[in-house]
């Protein structure tokens, strides 16, 4: 059976963005799954990455959206293969549950342009660790997640202490955005406050920048270790 980089979507604006543009530039197939349309979660055999996105849900609404359920048990599998893994937002939070750990409301919403400061572990890290010690981000989530037994703290944010962390060798979780493409911006603008995204225009190039640097080496980390 063939496998694709499997993209999990929860929502119609929530889509990959920068993180199937690099992956079609290295000649990957992208299959996108669009959950919310009923999409079923695929087996892990077709899976040969496994990009999993955001969206207003929350892990624990299992009973209003049963597919969650069926998530967690594919990025289980797949994190036990070894294969990649990238969650972004809530799919950060879906990996943290597929590893055991808690995810629960935080103390506040965070949503906005800001940044993450990098723990010591995530200056070091592959896929982190060549960006400034802060990372230009944006911020969309009011969940958040105990760190998984065994994986590292790459990043954290005054309100929020569990930003970034990696299990394994390329299995990252990402609490923030760091992927958003034009399309996406675009898209985002009726679900966020008027004029936060059409005003920052600056914001919105320097998570650009660092977005498609940390993607890349995402995506070299995943090809070193075999993954492709």
């Amino acid at each position: 059976m063939a496998r694709s980089w499997t993209v999990l979507q929860h929502v119609a604006w929530e889509g990959p963005g920068l993180i199937a543009a690099e992956a079609r530039s290295r000649g990957r197939q992208v299959a996108i799954r669009r959950l919310d349309e009923n999409a079923p979660v695929p087996a892990a055999e077709e899976v040969e990455g496994l990009v999993v996105m955001g969206g207003p849900m929350g892990v624990y609404d299992t009973a209003q959206f049963p597919f969650l359920a069926a998530e967690c048990e594919l990025i289980a599998e797949v994190v036990r293969r070894q294969r990649p893994v990238l969650g972004v937002c809530l799919g950060a939070q879906l990996l943290a549950k597929a590893l055991g750990a808690r995810v629960f409301p935080g103390p506040r919403q965070e949503i906005g342009f800001g940044s993450v400061e990098l723990t010591s572990p995530g200056k070091q890290d592959p896929v982190l660790g060549a960006v400034e010690p802060a990372l230009p981000v944006f911020h969309w989530h009011g969940d958040t997640f105990d760190l998984p037994d065994g994986a590292v703290l790459l990043a954290s944010s005054a309100v929020y202490a569990h930003q970034a962390f990696r299990y394994g060798r390329c299995a990252y979780g990402l609490q923030f955005h760091v992927e958003p493409d034009a399309n996406t911006w675009a898209a985002w603008q009726e679900h966020l406050p008027e004029g936060l995204i059409e005003r920052s225009e600056q914001e919105r190039s320097a998570i650009d920048r660092a977005g498609r640097d940390v993607l890349s080496r995402f995506f070299d980390l995943a090809s070193n270790a075999g993954q492709l």
